[in-house]
């Protein structure tokens, strides 16, 4: 009976609060399907490429000699052993849909009794030489089918492959190339070499017996895992990536709880007789507690309802636009399908109701503890929520948040961070109506009336003022923080290249990959030109230190101790680790630590903690001259120069590409890498501008029903001010007013609670999600103009919402009151 007549009369703030709760679900759910579907795609590209193995024994890139195959099939338990090289190789001629492809060189034999998707009316060609097949995202990529050839660059030369067919999409996903093992050994120079073995085990022995076994036979560097373990590992690149999405999308969906609050309030005020005459009927406090909440579950099941239609369609949008890892970069070749799950449809439509349930609490309690016989008095809605007037509670909850600042992260996810944030941010909204009262009276009345009056009404309603600047504080507070966040993310990324690009140019042999690299002897001709005053090398590979997480990268470098900038102590030592090896396995200045380097364990002393936003997942730093002498390896990947007086970047580049296989490098000059830099920076933060400027536009459109909704609830109040001369200009002033001061007042709040979240964000949440610090850098114009903009929209929105409740006769607005 209620909700009708409740949507008939305030349909317009209803409509609003519906729609926050369905952006808010549209955000998560969509947010969700998307990163399930990039994550279950990678975990199935595992299982795929394993079949139905059991274990799995995997080297870094590097990889071990094919005698431990041997060994490995002999263990008494292995039933099957199945040799795999696998390694990422560039694709000649610079394509920009696809830089490298991931080839794959299996015994087919062997692999066919594992892999039964591998298993082709026509895989026996495999055994021809250089013969492959491409997956259905690489032939799709590159453009390529049965008969034509695909070019590969190993070392300085283009490798030719004859592309026997294209697999089927359930074969063998991402960007992906199957070719025999011999092929690829011998083509990828990787005679003798093996990655991976994919084993199964005979039924009735002990997994854990053989585990022990194999790893006892493996050299350093090489792991024995688990099949889940891997499919585990497969995700573990972008966890961080995606908890923290999943985390802005609940921060929408909490913005649009303030919404069902900001509406449930104002419309229980207003409806304050209407409760008051239903309890003199007879009405029980308890019925009408729930019966607001009722109105309030409505809402939120409706708003949930629409938003997981929403979520879909968005889902489906930003996988095509930006594929499953929504403009990050982690999950190159990949092409998720979205699968509809009912389980996670029911969390996120429960969850919408519960927000707004959870927004309408307070407005439920305040309408069932009011005493019917001071409810039915005129005004009695400038009381409302008197209770919360203590600043106790906000302030308890602050310093809850505080606390829960320090501790560090479980299982690597900042979860303490997210609680700290939260209990921030609900106590700073918990202290408004204290705050208000405080500096409102604080203020100094004008000697103008209508300034005076609209100083007046906010001192005596600093409840009805709360639940304006409840949607303020809400989403400015977070989107202050967000921006604070990324322009220090951003300052300091371009401050860390400032470090790493001291030199004049530089060149690379492939975007990414594990067959590029320069001979000894190019080293030399370029050291040789006359055009160089100087040159630095760099040698790039892998370590893996454990099969669950992604493997270090190795930095082998000339002049390393200058390559980037030191965080923390200093100490004697030959290696330096980034932030995330610091972080993630405890390794400290001056400790000793082991590394696998060639199939043999090396000690090393870690001379410092370098600061490196390149390599998420941590690097190892060393002298490339200390790094030849142990393995024997004097190729590089690429080369910093400083060029000779007088010579420009354009002779220098002409002087190298005119060199033997140096015109398959890629050159830039360091501003070029700046640019394209800080271009991905932009690129991966895209989505979470766009979340941001979500929650913003929600908490502007909060402000504004909140504000029109209290001038229209004032009619009766500007009747009587126009029969005491006061005229509509100085009637407009008056509201203008009340909104400028509100939207100040909130905006100061919510730069004020958005700056203590975005200490949070930056020195807890992005330093345990991501193992890396940044200075802080205070956007001020950005916010300044943010603030101008909030509060010139709220005194547009009062005054327009004043002349709409003044439109009616003087007479007509105070008749109730005779």
């Amino acid at each position: 009976m209620f909700l009708p007549m409740l949507f008939r009369r305030q349909k317009g703030r209803l409509i609003l609060s519906v729609a926050g709760i369905a952006l808010g679900v549209a955000l998560g759910y969509g947010v969700h399907l998307v990163n399930r579907a990039a994550v279950e795609d990678v975990a199935a590209a595992v299982r795929t490429l394993a079949g139905e193995a059991d274990l799995e024994v995997r080297g870094a890139r590097g990889g071990f000699p094919d005698s431990v195959y041997v060994a490995v099939a002999r263990v008494p338990g292995v039933e099957l052993a199945s040799p795999v090289l696998e390694l990422d190789a560039g694709i000649a001629g610079g394509a920009r849909i696809a830089r490298t492809i991931r080839v794959v060189g299996v015994d087919i034999l062997r692999a066919a009794a594992l892999q039964p998707n591998l298993v082709l009316e026509d895989r026996y060609q495999l055994l021809a030489p250089d013969k492959a097949f491409l997956s259905a995202s690489a032939a799709e990529a590159l453009r390529l089918g049965k008969g034509d050839e695909l070019h590969l660059m190993v070392g300085q030369k283009s490798v030719r492959l004859f592309v026997a067919g294209v697999l089927p999409a359930a074969s063998l996903r991402g960007n992906a190339v199957l070719t025999d093992i011999a092929t690829a050994q011998w083509r990828l120079d990787r005679l003798g070499e093996l990655n991976r073995l994919d084993v199964r085990l005979s039924r009735g022995f002990n997994k854990e017996i053989i585990i022990k076994k194999i790893q006892d036979l493996l050299p350093p560097g090489v792991h024995v895992s688990q099949l889940q373990t891997l499919e585990e590992a497969s995700g573990y690149p972008s966890r961080s990536y995606r908890v923290n999405l999943n985390v802005l999308a609940m921060v929408a969906l909490f913005t649009g709880g303030f919404l069902v609050f900001s509406a449930q309030a104002l419309e229980v005020a207003r409806r304050r007789g209407e409760h008051a005459l239903l309890r003199v009927l007879g009405t029980t406090r308890a019925q009408i507690f729930r019966m607001v909440l009722a109105e309030a579950a409505a809402l939120g099941a409706a708003g949930a309802a629409i938003g997981l239609a929403l979520g879909y369609a968005l889902a489906i949008v930003a996988m095509k636009a930006s594929g499953g890892d929504l403009g990050a970069g982690m999950f190159r070749g990949s092409i998720p399908e979205l699968h509809l799950s009912l389980l996670s449809a029911l969390l996120y439509f429960v969850s919408g109701i519960m927000v707004a349930v959870a927004g309408a609490v307070l407005p439920a309690l305040d309408a069932a503890r009011t005493p019917a016989a001071r409810a039915l008095k005129a005004g009695d809605e400038q009381l409302m929520f008197q209770r919360l007037s203590p600043a106790w509670p906000g302030l308890a909850c602050i310093a809850l948040g505080a606390a829960l600042a320090f501790p560090g992260p479980i299982g690597g996810v900042p979860v303490f961070g997210y609680a700290a944030i939260a209990c921030i941010l609900v106590g700073s909204i918990a202290l408004m109506p204290w705050v208000s009262k405080k500096v409102f009276e604080f203020l100094p009345l004008p000697r103008q009336p209508g300034l005076a009056l609209a100083l007046a009404q906010l001192r005596a309603a600093p409840g009805k003022a709360a639940v304006s600047l409840a949607a303020i504080v809400a989403s400015f507070s977070l989107m202050a923080a967000m921006a604070i966040m990324v322009s220090s993310f951003r300052q300091s990324v371009d401050a860390w290249l400032d470090t790493v690009l001291p030199a004049e140019l530089y060149f690379r042999t492939t975007h990414a990959g594990d067959t590029g690299y320069l001979e000894p002897g190019f080293e030399e001709q370029v050291r040789a030109l006359p055009q160089i005053a100087r040159a630095d090398f760099l040698r790039s590979g892998r370590i893996l230190l454990d099969p669950a997480r992604p493997p270090l990268v190795l930095i082998a470098r000339d002049r390393a101790a200058r390559a980037f900038p030191m965080v923390g102590g200093q100490g004697p030592g030959n290696v330096w680790v980034s932030e995330a090896v610091s972080d993630v396995y405890g390794i400290s200045v001056s400790q000793t630590v082991i590394f696998p380097l060639n199939g043999k364990n090396h000690p090393f002393v870690v001379a410092g903690v370098f600061r490196d936003y390149a390599r998420q997942h941590g690097a190892v730093l060393m002298e490339r001259a200390d790094y030849v002498a142990l393995t024997g390896d004097r190729r590089v990947n690429d080369a910093a120069l400083w060029l000779a007086p007088g010579v420009t970047p354009a002779q220098a580049m002409d002087a190298v590409r005119a060199l033997p296989g140096g015109g398959a490098l890629e050159m830039a000059a360091p501003g070029e890498i700046r640019e394209a830099s800080l271009r991905i920076f932009d690129r991966s933060f895209a989505i979470t501008y766009a979340m941001e400027a979500v929650a913003v536009i929600v908490g502007l459109f909060g402000l504004s029903s909140s504000l029109g909704a209290m001038v229209l609830a004032r009619r009766r109040e500007f009747g009587m001010l126009r029969h005491l001369g006061l005229t509509r200009g100085q009637i407009g002033g008056m509201l203008a007013m009340e909104g400028g001061l509100l939207a100040s007042l909130g905006a100061a709040a919510g730069l004020a609670a958005g700056a203590a979240i975005s200490l949070v964000l930056i020195y807890v949440v992005n330093r345990q999600s991501f193992n890396w610090s940044m200075e802080i850098h205070w956007p001020v114009g950005f916010l300044f103009s943010l603030v101008l903009v909030l509060v010139f929209l709220a005194v547009i929105t009062a005054m327009l919402s004043g002349r709409e409740a003044m439109g009616m006769a003087a007479v007509r607005a105070v008749r109730e009151d005779w």
